[in-house]
Parts: structure tokens; sequence; C-alpha cells
């Protein structure tokens, strides 16, 4: 069967089964009907919350990171506010893969996300207990609506206030949806014996929040079924559990799939967390559920507050023994996780395409941080293209990392030279190129300032493409003449290609990170001097046409050869100057 079948196919079969399941049991299609409104309410607020900040949260998180206290806090803020320990544990996870925090900061966060998330079943527990939401819902979701036709920023507003309208009808669409099941789900007559138990509900809370890809999804049932007495309250506790280690493994699977080494780190630490915090309630499971109890009987609270105690103990559990290890945590998982090796020379006889290393879907969630991801795979691209630019001119690739000095001499190439320019070029740049493409296509962004800059890294791209595809011109005649040690040409294409060699090393210098602005100066006097040298090969080629040493037919391959390397130096200096560019070559690509 095609693979491209198989998910369509599995698609149709849920939704038989789904719609089965509606038509044979009414309580079963209220139960999930409130389930879906919540879910897409919790879309829409983590929507329009992101599009009436803008670029807030970004700046926020890069100014309150610089301690781990900061850290922490800004975690739990953000977490009570959107409501989504998963989204900020997701968006933390694209800041540092941008470069924006730390890994120690990030860590912060991570332990911050968690403690504020057990805001969310406090407000859950206490709306629970006998409240009905629907009365305010419904004029809410009015407003929002009408709010929504406005222009763009109370549009976002409105689209939040629909989405906390959506959630309230979908807690008592639950209650309700729960209370008709009646006895049809009722667990509370399970025994299994008491480790036994704990686990089957803690695995039900796992897996249930990762088919809804929410904890505040799994909670909000588990209240429910709390409210209408289908669970005891220690099943509760272990659903509860359950769900804090599923909601670190959907994240998880997200930041290893789609980051960087950075992120990848960073989702690893947030999975050790919420396990070895699990592992500590079941540990400690009763003291903690005997101390729970005791504070009910001492304050009158009812289950559902029972369970957001439990919840808020067992996370704060976890804080206190992950607090001091946060250092020694992060020097851990850069030894668990190193830096992938540097590149060898790229090799296009396997025709393994170059892909992005800092764009995926999770950098979306935020337009300044899809931006940041995008100037750094523009460095990417940049430097990439130094690699095949020397492939073309026969340089091995190492000399580009190792050598320092601007004006040293490159040996002749070793022999065979193959014509391999464009295999470079289709297998190594295309594929890179269209990623960059792809990704910025899907961008969200307003405002003038941040679409100039998505235009200016667009363009700084294509002006790079422009410079590989200019050097493919140049390979045919260096094959030709630096085979040939005796003609009277090879010496000129030595000097040239040694000339090439140093454009590209200039440029390296000028986009290294940390310059001084009289620095800078320097090297683009530097570098403009340096591209205006090449008159002197003009005059040096006509100067052995007049004496005979070579044929005019030499002369106008040379002439020619000299503009692209003058168009190679002029491209290179155009993108280095280009305002508002924020990228770096200093490094080398990773292999492909």
């Amino acid at each position: 069967m095609n693979k491209n079948m198989i998910k369509p196919i599995l698609m149709i079969g849920i939704a038989a089964v789904l719609g089965y399941s509606f038509w044979y049991s009414g309580s079963w299609l209220k139960l999930c009907y409130g389930l879906a409104l919540f879910l897409f309410g919790m879309q829409c607020i983590e929507e329009g919350l992101r599009n009436a900040a803008g670029g807030t949260l970004e700046r926020m998180m890069a100014k309150s990171t610089s301690t781990p206290a900061k850290g922490l806090f800004f975690g739990l803020g953000a977490t009570f506010i959107l409501q989504s320990s998963t989204l900020v544990s997701l968006l933390t996870i694209a800041f540092l893969s941008t470069g924006l925090i730390t890994l120690a900061g990030g860590i912060a966060v991570i332990l911050g996300t968690n403690l504020g998330a057990t805001s969310g079943i406090w407000l859950l527990a206490l709306a629970g207990q006998s409240i009905s939401l629907s009365p305010i819902a419904v004029p809410m979701l009015v407003f929002g609506i009408l709010v929504g036709f406005t222009g763009s920023k109370t549009k976002a507003i409105g689209r939040v206030l629909v989405g906390i309208a959506l959630i309230f009808i979908g807690i008592d669409a639950i209650k309700d949806g729960f209370q008709a099941l009646g006895g049809q789900f009722d667990f509370t007559s399970v025994h299994a014996g008491g480790v036994t138990e704990i686990a089957i509900f803690a695995i039900i809370g796992l897996l249930l929040t990762i088919v809804l890809q929410s904890s505040h999804a799994t909670l909000i049932l588990t209240l429910a079924a709390l409210s209408a007495g289908q669970i005891t309250v220690l099943q509760g506790f272990a659903i509860a559990v359950g769900s804090n280690v599923g909601s670190s493994i959907s994240t998880a699977f997200v930041g290893m799939l789609g980051s960087d080494r950075g992120g990848k780190r960073l989702a690893l630490a947030h999975l050790l967390f919420n396990v070895v915090t699990a592992a500590l309630s079941f540990l400690f499971w009763l003291p903690l559920t005997k101390l729970v109890t005791w504070l009910a009987s001492v304050t009158g609270m009812g289950s559902l507050l029972q369970l957001a105690l439990f919840h808020t103990l067992f996370n704060g559990l976890g804080l206190l023994v992950f607090w001091r290890l946060q250092d020694r945590l992060a020097v851990s998982l850069l030894k668990w996780l190193p830096e992938k090796a540097e590149a060898g020379q790229l090799l296009p006889e396997g025709h393994k395409p170059v892909r992005s290393l800092y764009l995926s879907n999770n950098m979306l969630r935020a337009g300044d941080t899809a931006l940041r991801a995008v100037f750094k795979e523009v460095g990417h691209l940049n430097a990439v293209s130094l690699e095949v630019i020397c492939h073309t001119l026969f340089i091995p690739v190492d000399e580009l990392y190792q050598t320092q000095e601007d004006d040293k001499e490159l040996p002749p190439p070793a022999l065979p030279l193959q014509l391999d320019a464009q295999a470079y070029y289709e297998s190594q740049l295309k594929p890179l190129y269209s990623d960059i493409l792809d990704f910025t296509s899907k961008i969200d962004i307003d405002g003038e300032v941040l679409q100039k800059k998505l235009a200016t890294a667009h363009m700084a791209a294509f002006q790079m493409i422009e410079i590989v595809k200019e050097s493919k011109h140049l390979q045919k005649n260096m094959q030709l003449y630096l085979a040939k040690p005796d003609s009277p040409m090879f010496q000129d294409y030595m000097r040239l290609r040694r000339h090439l060699f140093k454009t590209l090393l200039l440029f390296r210098k000028m986009t290294v990170s940390g310059l001084t602005e009289e620095e800078r100066n320097q090297q683009s006097e530097a570098f403009a001097n340096h591209v205006d040298s090449l008159e002197t090969f003009r005059g040096r080629a006509l100067v052995k046409l007049r004496s005979k040493q070579i044929s005019g037919w030499e002369a106008s391959s040379l002439m020619n050869d000299i503009n692209y390397a003058r168009r190679i130096g002029w491209g290179l200096q155009e993108i280095v100057h280009t305002e508002g560019l924020e990228f770096s070559v200093e490094q080398q690509p990773e292999a492909a």
C-alpha cells in the first residue's frame, strides 16, 4: 500500500468509529463535544495572545532569563497567562535554538512552566465545584466575535475572548456528559491493588495527554470524572502524575524532531524533570496523599481541590530537587548531546542534499523567533556556499577554516580535476535554499519593520545563490589551465584562484560577530581595495597579449573570468553591507 494513502485511510477509519459511537451514545457525543470546544478554545487563546503580543514574549524572555529565579518566574507567569505549559515549553525550545536564551536559562523557564501549570488545575477545580460558566460564556462569545470584525490588534483580543467562552462552555458540556454517562464508566469499583492500580491510572493519564496534546484537557476530564463520582480521589492523583509525564513526552517529541542540538537538550531536560518528578511522587506516594487528606479534613476541601493540591505538591517536590541541580544538569546535557562534528568536504557523489539546521515548524509559533531562525539559516547557507565556491576553485575546504593568513600561497590542485560545480550546486545549495523559501512562506509577520527584515534575509540568500552561479562559470577554465603547469596561463589562473580565496576569507572576517565599528570599517576598506586590485590582473593579461605570450582567445577567457571574480567580490561586499542583516559564518557547517 502506498505510504501516502495510510494517513487518509486511518483518518477515515477514526472518523467512522467516532461517528458510530456518537450515534450509539448521545452522552458520549456530549462529552466529546465539550472536549472539542475546550481544546479549540485553548487554541483560540494561544493564537490570540500570540498575535496581540507580537514580539513582546520574545523580548521579555530575553530580559527575564539572566538569573535562574527570573527564568523560573517568567516560566510560571507565562504559563499562567497562556494556560499551556506545552506552548511555553515549545516556545522556549525555539528561543534556545535561535540563540535568544542560554541552556541554563531555558532549564529555569521549564521548571517555572511545570509549577505554572498547577495554576490551571486550581482555576478549573474552583470553577468546577458547583458553578455553571455558560451564562458568562455566551455574552463573552458574542462580544468576542463582534470585536473580531475590527482592527488586527482588537481582532486578536476578540479571539482570546472567544477562546475563553468556548472553554467555559466546554467545561459545562464535559460535566454534563460525565453525569449523563452515569455508571457506564464507573472506575470507583476498580481494585487492582495499590501499586498496580496507581500504575494503571497513571498510564491512562499519560496516554490521554499524548492523544489530546494537552495536560489541561486531561485534567478537566479528570475533574469532571471526580465530580461525577466515576473515579476515586487516589485514581485522580495517579492520572495527574501520568498527565505530567505525557505533556513532556509531547514536548520532547516535537523538540527532538524539529530543533537543533540546543532544542534537543532542553526537550530532554523537560522530559527528565517530569519523569523524575513522577518517580518521586510514586516514591513518596503515601506521605503526599496522607498530607493532602489531612489538609482536606482540616480545611474542608472537596475532591476537586484535593486533586489541585496534590498536583501542586508533587510538582513543587520536583522543583525542590532540581533547583540546585540546574547547572550540573546543563553540563550533563552538553555531554550527552554534544555538538555534531564539524563537516569535512561536501561530497556530491552520493547526492545527499544539505538541509536546513534551524528551520522547523516549532519556530513558526512566534514571528520574531521565526525571523531569527531565518537569519541563522542564511548564515548556514552562506557557509555552505563558501564551501561550494572552494570546490569550484579546486581548493580544499579545510583551508577555508584553518587559514589565518589572507595572502597564503595555495599549492596547485591535485590532479585529475573534475567538473563538478553543477553537481555541488544541485545537491548542496538548491535544497537548502528551497527550505528557506518554504519556511519563509509560512511566517505570519505583521509590522513594516519585521517585513523589511524578512525581505533583507530573502535578498541576502538570493544574492549568495547568484554569487555561486557566477563561480560556476570559472571552473571550466580553471580545470583547463590549472592542469597545465607549463601553460603561459597557469600562473594567471593560480593568481586569480588565490585572489578569490582571499575574497572568501575577507568575507568570513566581515561576518564574524563581535567586531567593533572601527574593526568593521578597517575590514570593509581592505575588502574594497582587494576587489579593486583585479584591475592589475586585467593589465597583466593585456601585456601578455601584446607580447604574444597568450593568444586573443586565451586573453578573452581570462578577461571574462576576471569579470566573474569582480562580480563575486561585489556581491559579497553587498551582502556584508546590507542594512539590518544579522548572521555569522564563523563556524564550519554541519555535515549533510
